[in-house]
């Protein structure tokens, strides 16, 4: 039986995150400019890194398909958003919402598995510097990338098969800015505890073992860093730290708001927004804005476009 056939909901309405125009105004600048940042922040790593050689090592290749990821992130929803607060139109048809379930999961699932691949990177590069250039070779690299994303579409496609087969009868509002099961399956016609236990052995669980395997290598690394005492030790530490206060922003959220699908509302708007506005923001600030090789990399860059300018001669007509 067709189940999508039997739902009498054709659109839902976004209620966003506040109803106060004046908070609304704030979001609109504030989510305006970190979109912005997040756009111009990922696509200068990607270029830097594509037009500098010196860069074209496995750990940048990572990080550029990280900062691909991140602006998908980013902008699957947030610029629906903003245009929101200028239009008043908060509606979403059926298969925009589920369109959006889709890309979410898509690309957090994604992600996940792509921060794994990045910290078994660290982890060879810091525990066996010796079979590093084995290990990880180019096509390693490029199946890892491959694998994450194979994960990512078939995680996207269980949800969306799953948001299918639910049948809508009203209510219509969805007490997010963005459509996503844990608020989307509670507008459904049917015994939300079932649901809540799918939401929690299909995203919750998987979220929360990736991230105890992902705070596992992280110990290991910083263990065998003290017991191997040198001058990088330091910044090794600082790196290790950094990184994995991106992993626990992102995975944080997704491991609360998957594990308890029937918490407040509110909560889970505030913990959306950190895993897709704060999040992709974040990562070319700590993961690679920080690295004394990418800012030499920008730097020569840059010098090449402002001397590549100066060259170029000015014709009057």
């Amino acid at each position: 039986m067709d189940v999508v056939n039997e739902s009498a909901v054709s659109d839902f309405v976004l209620l966003g995150l506040s109803k106060s125009w004046e908070l609304q105004t704030f979001f609109f600048v504030v989510f305006s400019l970190l979109y912005v940042a997040t756009m111009v922040g990922n696509s200068l790593i990607v270029i830097t890194v594509i037009a500098d050689s010196h860069l074209h090592f496995p750990m940048y290749f990572l990080l550029t398909n990280l900062s691909i990821i991140d602006m998908s992130l980013a902008s699957f929803a947030t610029p629906k958003m903003i245009t929101d607060y200028l239009s008043g139109h908060k509606t979403i048809a059926f298969d925009g919402c589920i369109t959006q379930i889709f890309f979410l999961h898509l690309f957090t699932g994604t992600e996940i598995i792509l921060l794994m691949a990045m910290s078994f990177d660290r982890y060879i590069a810091i525990c066996k510097p010796l079979h590093y250039a084995s290990i990880i070779s180019p096509q390693t690299c490029v199946a890892l990338v491959g694998v994450s994303w194979v994960v990512g579409v078939m995680h996207s496609m269980s949800q969306v098969i799953f948001a299918l087969t639910l049948p809508f009868c009203g209510p219509s509002e969805v007490d997010s800015f963005f459509c996503d099961l844990p608020v989307v399956f509670q507008l459904a016609c049917v015994n939300t505890y079932v649901l809540g236990l799918f939401m929690i052995s299909t995203s919750g669980i998987i979220a929360l073992s990736c991230f105890i395997l992902l705070f596992s290598s992280y110990v290991v690394v910083l263990v065998a860093i003290r017991n191997h005492s040198s001058k990088g030790t330091s910044k090794v530490f600082s790196t290790c730290t950094a990184h994995f206060i991106v992993v626990f922003m992102f995975f944080g959220p997704c491991i609360f708001i998957y594990m308890w699908p029937l918490s407040s509302f509110l909560i889970d708007k505030i913990l959306s927004v950190f895993y897709t506005i704060f999040t992709p923001i974040l990562n070319p600030v700590i993961y690679t804005l920080r690295n004394q090789e990418v800012k030499i990399a920008m730097r020569k860059l840059k010098n090449k476009l402002l001397n590549s300018n100066k060259a170029t001669p000015l014709h009057y007509f």
